[in-house]
């Protein structure tokens, strides 16, 4: 699949303390989405595709960079900028810059939205996508029903199975989002497959998730007399609330009682780039952007106001991080 460019800014590389700061550019909305059009609903909601997921964010991210780059403690901290084109599909062509952005830096900020309260997220679910490839053996539905085998039919109770997962594992969800196969009704279908979503709060769950939907290939393959083949992985790992997360929520609500801003957490079972950052080692807040809602539909809005305010409380961050007033660890 071919994916767009990424977009990678460093300065003041040689800094004793590095920040690490992120957001894509990429939407859900392809080009020949009918939601196209960004709008001013009233003095206080814009409307549109991906105002708010991710466009507010970078939007907050610069201001908050020229606001840093104007002070009096410029060149202190070091930062480094990724934009990356492919976070909605699981960033796999921005991975590897995730990855040596974490090693890089010592603290990392995201830009992705904040909760349209104004919370922010804590912690996240990890996150897996499973083709489930299911082959069975096409025949004529009339005279030779029964040499067939119907990979539609062994693909409806893999799905059943893995919703019947729901409740087992604690926190774990998992969503049968698709299934594909078929083609004339006279023909036994030959060839199906079932495409799944899995969230775990816990990474010992991922195997976990991962050895059910063996077992329950193995069945179904056993049952109908067809082959099952799954595809996959977990792409983001789950996103902890660890100390040194903590420490970081901390340094954010100071900066938030200054300004003012009212700063609480909530965990996601949405997954992010934070997730990736976070399993690399870096410590990293990932809800940094404006407030707003509705994301991924045509109802997508952001809060105008929102974006002063957040860009002050990245700014006011990064200028006591600068400033030595919020003291961070350089040293593993």
């Amino acid at each position: 699949m071919p994916l767009g460019q990424a977009i990678s800014i460093r300065k003041h590389p040689t800094a004793a303390l590095r920040v690490f700061l992120g957001i894509h550019m990429d939407t859900v909305y392809g080009v020949d989405d009918p939601f196209q059009k960004v709008e001013q609903v009233d003095y206080q909601t814009l409307r549109g595709p991906g105002v708010i997921d991710a466009k507010g964010g970078l939007a907050v991210m610069l201001i908050a960079l020229e606001a840093l780059e104007r002070s009096e403690v410029a060149g202190r901290i070091g930062w480094g900028v990724l934009i990356n084109s492919d976070e909605e599909i699981g960033s796999p062509g921005a991975s590897a810059l995730l990855a040596e952005g974490a090693q890089r830096n010592h603290l990392g900020l995201v830009f992705e939205p904040a909760l349209e309260d104004g919370a922010m997220v804590s912690q996240r679910k990890g996150s897996g996508n499973f083709s489930i490839v299911i082959r069975g053996r096409s025949a004529h539905a009339g005279r030779d029903f029964h040499a067939g085998r119907n990979a539609i039919v062994a693909a409806a109770e893999f799905a059943s199975a893995c919703a019947k997962l729901n409740g087992m594992i604690p926190e774990a969800t998992i969503n049968v989002g698709r299934i594909d196969g078929g083609g004339p009704v006279n023909v036994v279908p030959e060839l199906a497959i079932v495409r799944v979503n899995a969230r775990v709060a816990r990474r010992d769950d991922q195997s976990r998730i991962e050895m059910e939907f063996d077992r329950i290939g193995a069945a179904v393959a056993a049952r109908h007399e067809v082959s099952v083949q799954i595809h996959g992985e977990f792409l983001s790992p789950p996103k902890v609330l660890d100390d040194r997360t903590r420490e970081l929520c901390a340094g954010i609500e100071e900066c938030g009682r200054e300004l003012d801003i009212p700063i609480r957490w909530r965990g996601s079972g949405g997954a992010s780039d934070g997730n990736k950052l976070a399993a690399a080692g870096l410590p990293v807040i990932d809800t940094m952007g404006p407030r707003g809602g509705n994301l991924h539909s045509p109802a997508e809005f952001l809060l105008v106001d929102s974006l002063t305010e957040r860009a002050k409380l990245c700014a006011s961050l990064l200028l006591k991080l600068a400033g030595g007033e919020f003291a961070w660890p350089t040293a593993s």
